[in-house]
């Protein structure tokens, strides 16, 4: 399949195409694609490298070429009815190409519900010194001929890692998600589980969560966290506002004292599984901490920028879970600011059945602020929803639109933490906050 070298990405904007087709460009392969005539902050390093991007409606896929079509466009896609009636044309889905490239190298999988592209940046972080590349859920990728390990996020959506066959693997942790597509909790740990049958010499899995423990992995794998009945162990945590510092024991034994500039319990326990794989490949300590020192964070996950006197948040946040995690960090970095939550949602079976958890979560906040669905994929059969099902369940929060009056109605709150969380576009909101400050 590498022996090609015409590639066309439909959808080629979303997060993991854009990294893909970064990664097949560096190795010098001719790269083009299309997606919606409309700005995403994935494509500036497409046309960086001069990635020739039609719009959907003016596509045309050259003969002769191996299409890569993204998994959010089904079968009956106009396009993707093109590539599948066209016989000259060879064509997989991201997850299904994705898994045949990885094969050329030591592959190193990090999954989960939460945290996953975090964890997956510091992997590369630690392993970049190594020869490492990587492919990040952020749009971003690294490659070249030397490439030994690869680095990449595992989405669980549909099943898709199990075209993975990693070399390890880190969960980080197992929490319903994507409810339009598992049925139950049952569904979601057998689809890990599954995933388990494919890693080949060893598994790190957060082990501080019943729901992980709920699960048995079939292959080699070692628990990680801070209880006492984890193989990978950080005691004697101690948190500040700008790091945290603990020892870490492997299957019992003292192996290093890391101090990391990382704010926020999940961080640690995100560096804890990409430290295992670490020692398991024989590099040290000190490499790792160094490695881990030198991560400066992933694209819309905590990013953190201050304007005039307030503190603007970009992240991905889009379960309640995150959206807990998120605004118990940004407390802990920011304890003397008011914190204002701006949350934007994706898909309304996620918020109809998680509509209580949401709502415990974001009234952390001091004020909360909600936008309505507007995605291509939020809408679903059979669940007639729209965003006041959430506001309704939040006493004293607002629906705003994503516009001017929006913008300086919450910039009246500043000085503030602004933290905005969604999976979707909600950053163009932000730089109109910005702009009234």
């Amino acid at each position: 399949m590498m022996k090609m070298n015409n590639y066309y990405f439909i959808g080629i904007k979303g997060t993991g195409m854009a990294a893909l087709a970064i990664l097949l460009s560096d190795l010098k392969h001719n790269v083009s694609g299309c997606d919606l005539n409309k700005h995403f902050f994935t494509e500036q390093p497409l046309i960086d490298r001069g990635i020739k991007i039609d719009t959907f409606e003016n596509a045309k896929i050259p003969d002769n070429s191996v299409v890569i079509i993204g998994n959010a466009f089904l079968d009956d896609f106009p396009l993707v009815k093109e590539v599948k009636n066209n016989k000259k044309i060879s064509s997989y889905r991201y997850h299904e190409f994705l898994g045949e490239f990885m094969k050329s190298y030591i592959s190193l999988c990090v999954s989960g519900s939460h945290g996953k592209t975090t964890t997956t940046g510091m992997l590369a972080s630690v392993m970049s010194e190594f020869d490492g590349g990587y492919l990040i859920g952020d749009g971003t990728g690294y490659i070249n001929q030397n490439t030994k390990y690869f680095c990449v996020e595992a989405d669980e959506y549909r099943r898709h890692f199990l075209s993975y066959n990693p070399d390890y693997a880190i969960i980080t942790n197992i929490d319903l998600d994507h409810v339009d597509y598992f049925k139950d909790d049952i569904d979601y740990e057998n689809a890990y589980i599954e995933y388990s049958n494919n890693i080949k010499k060893a598994l790190f899995i957060f082990g501080d969560d019943k729901k992980t423990r709920n699960i048995k992995p079939s292959c080699k794998h070692y628990w990680y966290g801070e209880k006492d009945n984890d193989d990978l162990q950080a005691k004697n945590v101690v948190e500040t506002s700008s790091e945290v510092s603990f020892d870490l024991y492997f299957q019992g034994k003292f192996i290093y004292h890391f101090k990391l500039p990382f704010v926020g319990k999940h961080l640690l326990w995100n560096a804890l599984g990409v430290i295992g794989i670490g020692l398991l490949e024989g590099i040290n300590p000190e490499d790792i901490e160094k490695g881990l020192r030198n991560f400066k964070g992933v694209k819309r996950r905590f990013v953190v920028e201050e304007v005039s006197n307030s503190i603007f948040i970009d992240d991905y946040a889009h379960h309640p879970t995150e959206i807990s995690v998120t605004i118990d960090a940004a407390r802990k970095r920011f304890p003397d600011k008011k914190l204002i939550a701006i949350f934007k949602p994706h898909r309304v079976s996620r918020v109809f059945k998680f509509a209580d958890e949401f709502s415990s979560a974001l009234s952390k906040a001091d004020e909360v602020y909600l936008c309505d669905f507007t995605s291509i994929d939020d809408k679903e059969d059979g669940i007639d929803i729209d965003i006041t099902y959430l506001q309704e369940r939040i006493p004293g929060s607002f629906v705003i639109k994503e516009d001017d009056d929006a913008a300086q109605k919450l910039a009246k709150h500043s000085p503030a933490v602004f933290l905005f969380m969604s999976s979707k576009d909600i950053y163009p909101l932000a730089h109109k906050v910005k702009r009234y400050q």
